[in-house]
């Protein structure tokens, strides 16, 4: 008896992720889903720029790769030329919330017909574990070696929050990688936002309490803590917006 197969919307390519990283799992969730919902042949998928780059070798559906911050925007374009296929961006936080944060916020704003994936690790990963706009009050990076201060760097930036309060958004959800439990829970929710996507109810972002061991400095399991403990109380999970529910 078959207990266990992997996704038909993964490859069978080893991935560069890190030790302990909870990209590999997100993938897995995202390409499950993808498959239980039966459009793997009509989706395309986005790639940012930061540690998710590689995407595109990960996942068995159409790919791009976005320049620097644009995702969202090249989603737009995607979904516009083709409405009938299933558009989804995978993003970071700094890839979303720094560089691209115009982008990803007109893009709500305008109501785009596509799903958004957001991995906050509170760093930037790929490039050496700078303060990114997530990063925490006092938390140590290459670029804030004496922790972030507020009245220097600002606080962190609260993605859910922000989006939830426009106007052209459907459905805002934080989740988190961190235990069993909230892993159940995050792929609820990225079925729940294709879902909507499907149904034409328009833009929706799911933001993923992730990890970052190697540039955190921590063994695997100190890192899903160190998240359990610092980063949801700053970063509380739950439905901070759903179109069905609050209209």
């Amino acid at each position: 008896m078959i207990k266990y197969e992997r996704s038909q919307g993964l490859t069978d390519v080893h991935t560069h992720y890190c030790p302990g990283c909870t990209h590999g799992m997100l993938h897995k969730l995202v390409a499950e889903v993808l498959e239980e919902l039966g459009v793997l042949g009509k989706t395309i998928g986005v790639a940012s720029v930061g540690c998710s780059v590689f995407a595109y070798e990960y996942f068995e559906t159409d790919f791009i790769q976005a320049p620097h911050g644009r995702a969202c925007a090249v989603a737009t374009g995607i979904k516009r030329v083709s409405p009938d296929r299933v558009v989804f961006t995978y993003q970071g936080d700094g890839d979303l919330g720094s560089i691209g944060i115009a982008e990803s916020i007109h893009a709500a704003n305008r109501g785009e017909n596509i799903t958004v994936i957001l991995a906050n690790n509170a760093t930037y990963g790929m490039t050496g574990g700078q303060m990114a706009p997530t990063s925490l009050v006092g938390q140590v990076t290459t670029t804030s070696q004496l922790g972030r201060n507020v009245a220097e760097h600002g606080s962190p930036l609260k993605i859910s929050e922000i989006f939830a309060q426009i106007n052209g958004a459907a459905y805002v959800e934080r989740v988190a990688m961190t235990d069993i439990s909230n892993i159940r829970k995050t792929k609820k929710a990225i079925k729940k936002a294709f879902t909507y996507q499907l149904e034409g109810k328009g833009f929706s972002l799911i933001e993923v309490i992730s990890t970052c061991p190697i540039n955190w400095g921590m063994k695997p399991r100190e890192a899903l803590d160190w998240a359990k403990e610092n980063m949801i109380p700053i970063y509380p999970l739950g439905v901070y917006k759903d179109v069905m529910k609050n209209d």
